[in-house]
């Protein structure tokens, strides 16, 4: 159920890839401004990078590393939530947008596979109200 880990630092075979998202997403700034019946999110937007999918403390400190390096690119902070079980994160905030690297430990991704493992075992049940409108579940 492991994913391969990513490796976040650019190098010359990722260099193409980088090229075509920046122009992605410059023609779709031109797009949206030459077409204001498109309508945008209300609130905000995130590029999320993922630094891949841990395995154990190894990756752990390898993924830290590359989320440090990214805030120190980027000059803003590290926010460590992994005491509360959370992420490893940097943030920018571009207007409503947000640019964020995301490290996920170890733990906590055994800890989501762990409930997954129960997904294929309980199914959602609708019950219908008195117009055969499903209105209501229940697990089953």
């Amino acid at each position: 159920m492991s994913e391969p880990e990513h490796n976040l630092t650019p190098n010359a075979d990722d260099q193409s890839h980088r090229d075509r998202t920046i122009q992605g997403l410059r023609d779709l700034v031109a797009f949206l401004e030459s077409n204001p019946a498109v309508p945008v999110r209300p609130y905000s937007w995130t590029l999320s990078v993922p630094s891949g999918v841990s395995t154990d403390s190894t990756t752990d400190l390898r993924q830290r590393a590359e989320i440090d390096r990214i805030a120190d690119a980027l000059g803003v902070p590290v926010s460590d939530e992994t005491t509360d079980g959370g992420h490893y994160i940097t943030r920018k905030h571009f207007g409503p947008v947000t640019y964020e690297a995301v490290h996920v430990p170890a733990h906590r991704m055994a800890r989501h596979y762990a409930v997954r493992s129960y997904e294929n075992n309980v199914m959602a049940v609708l019950d219908a109200d008195q117009d055969g409108d499903e209105t209501t579940g229940r697990a089953a």
